[in-house]
């Protein structure tokens, strides 16, 4: 086989485990939002109130906070096709056994399961991809892996209104078991069986720390989204949270081999994704979240009109991809970064002024454009952060990008909700508060609004610092991996020669 046919071979191979990765990811980002949309009718068959649902929702995603630490390690140790396989059969096994849950307990319980095999899941296949991608194929790697993020929060709510008033809320977890078996034959056959070359330690001071950490943060910006916040708990969890995390960054920065490696901090390009990348993780995460709320318990929207206005922003997602690339081309990864972000925050700050009287183009087209920024917008920062990071340093960067990643996405929904928990007296002036606290289709006109526009403020405001973040980066950020075709085109006209 000639080195052409070779490089095109791997390539495709490399493709294909990018796509693999990619389902698995957005079977694990749609179970851990879907689960909000069918909290009701799960209530009523376990025999709790709705709002109760929320510690499925929370332990959940407290496991995959405190596990994705651990992926890194147990990758090189076992191999990474072992730990994706046994992940991926852990996650689907664990998905029938929470639909055929008859307790809130029981579910709490297979849903932490569940959330082991997540946090295994998707650190270890895109460690996977980017050790097989090399800098050429970087560009398209992530922008593969990105959809999911960009996807699942924004259809989950019309999947989930589907499901759930067609078939029954059993269907948000059973849809997973052939994905699941689907996944595993492609997994075996695809991903290639990685160890590193010699055995590390485990971490134990450093992964408890961790683990106690991001879950006690995580914990308090759960319990600070309910109606009736207890206040004691969440000041306990909030202060163990910052203690723990403190305590742990002073550990990682002396142990030898820490379970968190944060030498990548030393690079600009990695640092700027995971500042100002994760305020715009963390707020474009929360407006999918905010904006079924809007449309259903302020202007009275069935849940299917909600979801369906919602995937607009995924046709903004979609429509912009054949852009990224020559964007990123073109103006380089500063500007992007600015534009986008910029745009984003714009139309977030717009959404703060939809009332129930704007018409539906207008709201879809806004709608649109969102969706477009924020698709650009993690491409870039997905893709900047691992720019100048080295070969042999990919496994502790992205363990430590993917514990961020999902602490930003988990934080988003939990500061929307106590945003617009905190915002909900504002609408009370004219009667749109309930005497439970929530804010109804009936409550009072325009003032129903009010919190919801305040909290789209307050998102907006995040990704503006984000945004200014942006003009602070060097221009030359991402050089060594900005598409070729700029590149090559700028040593023509410089009258130099190129490798690429």
């Amino acid at each position: 086989m000639s080195d052409s046919a070779e490089r095109t071979r791997r390539v495709g191979r490399g493709t294909a485990v990018a796509v693999l990765v990619a389902g698995t990811y957005f079977m694990e980002l749609l179970d851990g939002t879907i689960v909000a949309t069918a909290a009701p009718a799960m209530g009523r068959d376990l025999g709790v109130d709705s709002a109760a649902i929320g510690v499925a929702i929370t332990a959940y995603l407290v496991t995959l906070a405190v596990l994705i630490p651990v992926s890194g390690w147990l990758t090189d140790r076992i191999g990474s096709r072992t730990v994706f396989v046994g992940a991926i059969v852990v996650f689907t096994v664990t998905s029938g056994l929470c639909a055929a849950s008859g307790s809130l307990v029981e579910l709490t319980g297979w849903r932490i399961l569940q959330g082991v095999g997540g946090a295994l899941m998707v650190p270890v296949g895109r460690l996977v991809v980017l050790r097989g991608a090399g800098r050429a194929n970087l560009v398209t790697a992530i922008a593969i892996l990105t959809w999911p993020a960009l996807a699942a929060p924004v259809v989950a709510p019309f999947i989930g209104g589907v499901l759930v008033d067609a078939l029954s809320w059993h269907w948000i977890f059973l849809i997973n078991l052939p994905l699941g078996v689907v996944a595993v034959v492609a997994a075996v056959l695809l991903v290639p069986q990685e160890r590193a070359p010699e055995r590390i330690p485990f971490d134990w001071i450093g992964s408890l720390l961790a683990c106690v950490g991001l879950g006690a943060l995580v914990v308090m910006a759960a319990l600070l989204s309910l109606d009736v916040v207890p206040v004691l708990p969440a000041v306990v969890a909030g202060v163990l949270g910052a203690v723990c995390c403190w305590l742990g960054v002073r550990h990682f920065r002396r142990a030898a081999h820490p379970i968190l490696g944060l030498s990548a901090f030393r690079l600009e390009t990695f640092r700027v994704s995971h500042a100002g990348g994760s305020l715009f993780r963390l707020a474009v995460n929360g407006v999918p979240f905010v904006l079924p709320l809007l449309f259903q318990d302020a202007w009275g929207w069935s849940a299917v009109q909600a979801g369906s206005a919602v995937l607009f922003v995924f046709v903004g997602n979609l429509g912009i991809k054949p852009a990224t690339t020559p964007f990123l081309r073109l103006f380089g990864y500063r500007w992007v970064i600015i534009v986008s972000s910029g745009v984003a925050a714009v139309s977030v700050a717009l959404m703060a002024l939809l009332t129930p009287s704007t018409p539906f183009w207008v709201i879809a087209t806004l709608l649109v454009v969102s969706g477009a920024a924020r698709s650009v917008g993690f491409t870039a920062y997905n893709t900047i952060a691992f720019a100048d990071v080295e070969q042999a340093e990919m496994t502790p960067a992205n363990t430590l990008s993917s514990t961020l990643q999902q602490t930003a996405a988990g934080f988003g929904v939990a500061l929307a909700a106590v945003v617009l928990r905190a915002a909900a007296p504002l609408g009370g002036a004219v009667g749109a508060v309930g005497p439970d606290g929530t804010v109804g289709p009936d409550g009072g006109g325009a003032g129903a609004g009010v919190p919801y526009a305040v909290t789209f403020s307050v998102l907006a405001a995040l990704i503006l610092v984000a945004c200014v973040e942006g003009f602070l980066l060097d221009p030359a950020a991402g050089e060594g991996i900005r598409p070729v075709r700029r590149r090559v085109r700028d040593a023509a006209a410089a009258g130099v020669g190129t490798d690429d």
